[in-house]
């Protein structure tokens, strides 16, 4: 029986091959849609599922308040561990992981000849204690997990990065060798551990023992004594003990943090916040700088998608094979006659579906490879897939196929199955069906076009958010400015300037910090002392955490960044003066800009700088965030270049020979350096790249939607002219034109894609809606873009009508009434 089912289903492929390769073609968008978007959402759950007692581990973050402004940070001050460690129970590990700082270049000496080989600015450089090794299960393959970096100036190097730094030499011969960084730190190799192989957010290669910073300069420079102060290359990871409660060992690690540094009020407060491990991939809030997290909304959606689209493609083979039910009705008619019954059809029918969705599943997979080099840039880059070798998968597949070939296939089974042997060997089998039937399959072909209607909304407003928050006016100029950083060394900074400011193509040059708006934030602790200045402030010494930009004055003519009220920071080295913007000072309880000027603000409870002017509001971060408050302070000395370049003619290369000019003078004065720069508004595109990302994802997502509901409509189109065809026949034969035969088989269906859009419309507003309250400036939902939609989706509707009804029309009239 089971080999009879197989031989008849391949058959009906065989038999109807144009139908089939339709019905491959659906579902394997459907399945090839799931199968990736599976893949994706398992990458991202397995992140830091590994370690052991995971539910214990923790990352010490903050939480801040300051007046209307939250803020959220995944760095800690750098004192912070120790204290946690000696004053806080319930802590059975304290771990703290400070990123290298400066170009992080290590240097190896070769025993023969005496010569340096550099490696520049390394990654995954960090200083940490022997307990890390405790959170991460690395298999060590030289020296000791518990000795390695319990001594200064001693270094534990992955399998990688030690055959980088000693290539032809043996694991255990590399213990006891010598590495430099940055000219001023020699390490000892204490230990080699196996590359990890698992999905983490700790991704570090080389681990430098934590009790160097105590014996170098490091000290001052990682901040290990100051409490009000934090970077982002100061984290903290901690691991409770059984017994506790995370909620006690937070209050005990914010009451130490109450005796050290934080100073709290109803509308200031800093508090030390414990966040799960697995939380760290998922929070967004708590991102840090470089680290990529994965939003589970995002996923959650991506789930949807894949779930539309596969049934899509579901309501797709449907609405086909039932399209195609004349070319099946006689054989049915004859195997019931025969003696079949309705329960072995109906298996037929469900092994035909299979033997089909089968294929659907083998093409999928032979395509997933190139769909992930496809959408390469919108993937982790860790996410790889192995058929052969990855049983979770292998067992995902079978599963969907199973399901797949349930639901597309259930119904056209039962109907086909249904039909009376009597009826359909006397040609009489469509007798009555549009009535009867026809109301199922319409209501599947709505269901198809609300989710393309949905789709098709939905992209065209990410897009038009994304136009709206690249097209308005930021506060500051971003075309023709290019920005790169120099080595920390200042020696030749005045003259590199000089050079560049000489060019032709340049038309002005700041030196300073980052630019206005970048990835990531900069703050500053800054006191204002209210005093008796007469201010509309809330509370005297208010101290805040401050976005904060400093540099020489023509970082404003770079910009053109406009003053509201006083005048810009004056040149010099001695010169210690800040603007601010119009956010801070009316959080300073300032009426009027102008109010602002004169008065003092205290940077990290020490240095005094005066308010010698207030510039406008500028948008120092995405549309997702409001403008917050911002300091602009004088400094002559910076590593970071800000270059305006003049407007390059069309068809010249001017801002090309500009770079390689600017590139060459860098090179002339740092040869060891590397000269990378990039455009300022690339870096404004940059922090929409989440939305980019979303909208062509969406944008492939229309387009797949949209055409396996086309598919749909011809499968729908193709039934009811069948099922009229000889009406069709009479009304051309009593004089009926093919223009009117079209528009009376389109009609119906132009209905449904307009029932459609009526129900998609508000569903589709109101998902709009909500995506858009992520961004504190935002685009209006106009009435115009779903009069756009609609009328998109329905020309596109007419065109695949149209396909079969002037073909219907056209037919010769007595071919169809020829059996009359």
């Amino acid at each position: 029986m089971l080999k009879n089912y197989v031989i008849v289903a391949f058959r009906a492929f065989t038999r109807n091959i144009t139908f089939s390769i339709i019905h491959i073609l659906g579902l394997s968008i459907g399945i090839s849609a799931a199968l990736v978007i599976y893949l994706l959402v398992r990458y991202e759950n397995s992140f830091d599922t590994f370690e052991e007692d995971g539910d214990r581990i923790y990352r010490v973050v903050l939480d801040m308040k300051f007046g209307d402004m939250v803020g959220h940070s995944p760095a800690v001050p750098a004192p912070a561990a120790m204290a946690i460690q000696n004053e806080v129970s319930g802590v059975e590990a304290t771990v703290p992981i400070m990123q290298f700082q400066g170009d992080a270049t290590a240097k190896v000496m070769i025993a023969r000849g005496g010569e340096q080989v550099v490696f520049k600015k390394q990654p995954g450089i960090v200083f940490t204690n022997p307990l890390y090794f405790d959170l991460m299960p690395f298999q060590w393959l030289a020296g000791s997990k518990s000795s390695a970096l319990s001594n200064p100036f001693s270094v534990v190097l992955t399998e990688t990065r030690a055959a980088q730094y000693f290539p032809h030499t043996a694991v255990s011969d590399v213990i006891g060798k010598e590495l430099q960084y940055n000219d001023d730190l020699t390490m000892v190799v204490t230990g080699i551990v196996k590359d990890f192989d698992k999905p983490s957010d700790l991704t570090s290669l080389e681990f430098i023992s934590y009790a160097t910073i105590a014996k170098t300069h490091l000290q001052d420079q990682f901040m290990m004594n100051v409490w009000n102060d934090w970077m982002a290359y100061s984290k903290l990871y901690v691991r409770l003990s059984k017994e506790s409660r995370p909620a006690d060992v937070q209050a005990r690690m914010n009451a130490v943090f109450q005796k050290y540094g934080a100073h709290k009020d109803e509308q200031n407060k800093l508090d030390f916040a414990l966040q799960p491990l697995n939380d760290i991939h998922f929070n967004l809030q708590y991102a840090g700088f470089g680290q990529r997290t994965a939003d589970k909304k995002v996923l959650m959606g991506l789930l949807a998608i894949a779930a539309f689209l596969l049934l899509l493609a579901c309501i797709n083979f449907t609405n086909l094979a039932t399209a195609q039910a004349s070319q099946r009705a006689r054989e049915i008619g004859i195997r019931k006659t025969s003696g079949g019954s309705r329960g072995q059809l109906v298996i037929q029918f469900l092994s035909e579906t299979f033997f089909i969705t089968l294929l659907a599943m083998l093409v999928s997979a032979s395509l997933t490879p190139a769909l992930l080099q496809l959408f390469g840039e919108f993937l982790p880059p860790g996410l790889h897939f192995d058929l052969l070798h990855e049983p979770g998968v292998m067992a995902f597949l079978a599963v969907l196929t199973l399901a797949v070939s349930f639901v597309a296939g259930l119904y056209p089974a039962i109907i086909l199955s249904g039909y009376k042997p009597s009826a359909v060997l006397k040609n009489q089998a469509f007798a009555g069906m549009p009535t009867r039937r026809s109301g199922i399959r319409k209501m599947l072909t709505v269901s198809q076009f609300v989710i393309a209607q949905f789709f098709v909304i939905a992209a065209f407003m990410v897009g038009k958010q994304i136009h709206f928050a690249m097209s308005q006016d930021l506060g500051y100029r971003k075309e023709a400015i290019l920005n790169f950083e120099l080595p920390r060394d200042t020696t030749h900074y005045d003259r590199i300037r000089n050079e560049i400011s000489n060019l032709p193509e340049v038309e002005k040059v700041s030196t300073g910090f980052l630019p206005p708006a970048m990835e990531g934030s900069a703050f500053a602790n800054i006191t204002y002392d209210e005093g008796n200045t007469g201010s509309k402030a809330a509370a005297n010494d208010r101290l805040r955490t401050v976005q904060l930009r400093f540099g020489d004055p023509s970082y404003l003519d770079v910009y053109q960044i406009k003053l509201v009220a006083g005048r810009n920071v004056r040149e010099g080295k001695n010169i210690d003066e800040t603007l601010i913007n119009e956010s801070y000072a009316k959080a300073l309880g300032f009426l009027q800009p102008v109010d602002a000027l004169g008065k003092e603000l205290t940077f990290s409870g020490k240095r005094k700088a005066p308010i010698v002017g207030v510039m406008q509001d500028f948008h120092e971060g995405s549309f997702h965030n409001p403008i917050g408050p911002l300091v602009y302070e004088s400094r002559t000395q910076g590593g970071f270049f800000h270059v305006a370049l003049r407007p390059q003619p069309q068809g010249t290369r001017q801002w090309q020979d500009a770079i390689a000019k600017i590139g060459k003078t860098v090179n002339e004065a740092y040869p060891d350096a590397d000269f990378n720069y990039r455009f300022f508004d690339d870096t404004i595109a940059q922090l929409y790249v989440t939305e980019r990302n979303t909208s062509v994802l969406l944008n492939w997502a229309t387009g797949l939607s949209v055409l396996i509901s086309c598919l749909g409509l011809l499968g729908l189109v193709m039934y009811t002219s069948a099922a009229r065809t000889k009406e069709i026949g009479v009304r051309k034969i009593l004089g009926a034109s093919v223009s009117h035969i079209v528009s009376l088989l389109s009609a119906e269906f132009v209905k449904l894609v307009l029932i459609a859009f009526v129900i998609a419309a508000p569903l589709a507003a109101w998902a709009i809606d909500k995506w858009l309250q992520s961004f504190a400036y935002r685009t209006p939902i106009s009435w115009w873009v779903f009069v756009v939609c609609g009328a998109l989706l329905i020309v596109v509707a007419m065109i695949t009508l149209s396909v079969q009804t002037i073909k219907t029309a056209r037919a010769n009239p007595v071919k169809s009434l020829r059996n009359e």
